[in-house]
């Protein structure tokens, strides 16, 4: 058994920024002689996503408006009101309860079957990162185990 990782940024632009990672994927599922196993894509923070689905302009338009549905960003959030929040609060903290809020009913990671030395994707599957809060600097993981 191999076991193969690396860590990427994604500079995000705005929110609900989606970036297409697919080809870093696969060019680290390439580099690593791996032929056969699963690898693992996971977003390290907890105000954004990975997903699978195709990158079709009009359904990433439909997709922002659903997951705004999910976490509105004009309610209140008991997690945006500093002056009881006494946990997980640091220097430069925003207002994004609703990122929060969005981010629990979204995937932190997705697993793909390795064949052949090809990740395996359907079609129009492609490897998303979606921003469910402001322009940042995020990390991502990618961990490969097989033969």
């Amino acid at each position: 058994m191999i076991i193969k990782n690396t860590e990427f940024l994604i500079q995000t632009e705005d929110y609900l920024d989606i970036t297409d990672i697919t080809d870093q994927v696969i060019d680290f599922v390439s580099k690593s002689d791996i032929k056969n196993g699963l690898i693992n894509i996971q977003t390290m923070h907890t105000s954004a996503s990975v997903f699978m689905n195709t990158n079709e302009p009009l359904f990433l338009e439909d997709l922002k408006k659903n997951i705004e549905g999910i976490g509105p960003r004009n309610i209140p959030y008991n997690h945006d009101d500093f002056k009881r929040r006494t946990v997980h609060m640091h220097k430069d903290e925003s207002p994004n309860g609703h990122s929060h809020c969005k981010a629990a009913h979204l995937p932190t990671n997705i697993t793909i079957n390795i064949v052949n030395g090809k990740i395996q994707l359907g079609t129009w599957q492609r490897i998303m990162f979606i921003e469910l809060d402001k322009p940042l600097s995020r990390k991502a993981q990618i961990q490969i185990i097989g033969l």
